[in-house]
C-alpha cells in the first residue's frame, strides 16, 4: 500500500502563533475515544522540540541501518 492509500490513526497540525507556534497532535482512538494534545510553544521551546525530534530520528535511523549498504563500514 502506498502512503497515500494508508489510513492514519493520528494527525499533526502546526500553525504560527503570536509568540511562537501551536502544535495539535490528534489520536483518532485512544482507549476508544479521540484525543488531541495542544502545545503552544514559544520560539525557543519550538526550536528545542525540533532539535530533539531530529536527534531521535537520527538515532532511530542509526539503529535501523547500523551499517552502510554492502556491509562495509
Amino acid at each position: 500500500m502506498s502512503g497515500s492509500q494508508r489510513s492514519r490513526d493520528w494527525s499533526l497540525s502546526v500553525a504560527t502563533a503570536e509568540d511562537g507556534v501551536r502544535l495539535e497532535f490528534g489520536l483518532n482512538d485512544l482507549k476508544g475515544r479521540p484525543m488531541t494534545a495542544i502545545l503552544d510553544l514559544d520560539r525557543n521551546e519550538a526550536r528545542n522540540l525540533a532539535r530533539a525530534l531530529l536527534a531521535a530520528a537520527g538515532d532511530a535511523m542509526e539503529r535501523t541501518f547500523p551499517h552502510p549498504p554492502g556491509g562495509k563500514d
